[in-house]
């Protein structure tokens, strides 16, 4: 048994190197993911900042978490166009004519999502910091804005392993997360969700991304976080189980 888990962790990392070189070969991947999300910062905070009224002088401090979510959302298509390019390549198949654990390859991609998309979020946080952003939290509260975004990053992951493992084309696979990265907008990333209309409202307040930014706002300016931060946990950890349970089953009817 403990054999067998030593060679499940091995594939896992051999997987996971071999993702990594391919975004570290295509560059593009990052810059593209991290470029957008960094263009509407500067859009928002100087261009149109001046014109919100979010009860804060800093807009940047506000504007952050939402950024953040947004990026994530932006690079977990390209975790759905890399798995469907492995199976249409059939490089699933391939490898499971190999001595190596049959979910290896699956994890090594799901890893290497949480991974750049790491390397974006510090990257847009870098960005933040020369626009202004400033944050009074200790190092526990910064920890626990990483766990909430690891989290966050693996419940979309798996989400995108299902569209990249079930789509027919290239497009279907990754435009899934159209929806995503516009969700934020319908939330209190950008604005305090009390100047919307009832019905955008209702929704605004109770969708996921809301609890998660009102969260990580909270842990980055050293506030109280109340109910928002067991909300966040309790929409990333059960979206990432549905999705999980769901791409497992997608994948091995697929392989």
């Amino acid at each position: 048994m403990e054999t067998a888990k030593k060679h499940f962790f091995i594939d896992i990392s051999v997987m996971l190197g071999r993702s990594m070189r391919h975004i570290f070969r295509s560059m593009d991947t990052i810059i593209t993911v991290t470029v957008t999300p960094i263009a509407m910062m500067l859009l928002f905070v100087y261009v149109l900042g001046g014109a919100i009224e979010t009860g804060t002088d800093n807009y940047v401090n506000y504007l952050l978490p939402g950024i953040l979510l947004m990026a994530i959302a932006s690079g977990i298509s390209y975790t759905a166009f890399r798995l469907f390019t492995d199976v249409q390549r059939g490089i699933f198949e391939r490898f499971q004519t190999m001595p190596i654990s049959r979910s290896a390859l699956l994890w090594g991609h799901v890893l290497t999502s949480l991974a750049s998309n790491a390397i974006s979020v510090v990257v847009i946080i870098l960005v933040a910091l020369i626009m202004g952003f400033r944050s009074s939290a200790g190092v526990l509260p910064w920890l626990a804005v990483a766990g909430i975004l690891a989290l966050f990053t693996l419940a979309l992951t798996w989400v995108a392993a299902i569209a990249g493992l079930s789509a027919k084309t290239v497009d279907g696979a990754s435009a899934f997360s159209y929806p995503l990265i516009f969700l934020p907008f319908i939330s209190s990333a950008f604005v305090p969700t009390d100047s919307m209309p009832t019905v955008v409202r209702v929704f605004a307040e109770n969708q996921p991304v809301t609890s998660i930014v009102e969260s990580i706002r909270a842990l980055l300016s050293d506030q109280p976080v109340g109910n928002d931060i067991w909300i966040a946990l309790a929409w990333c950890v059960g979206i990432m189980l549905v999705a999980y349970i769901f791409a497992m089953r997608v994948y091995k009817k697929r392989v």
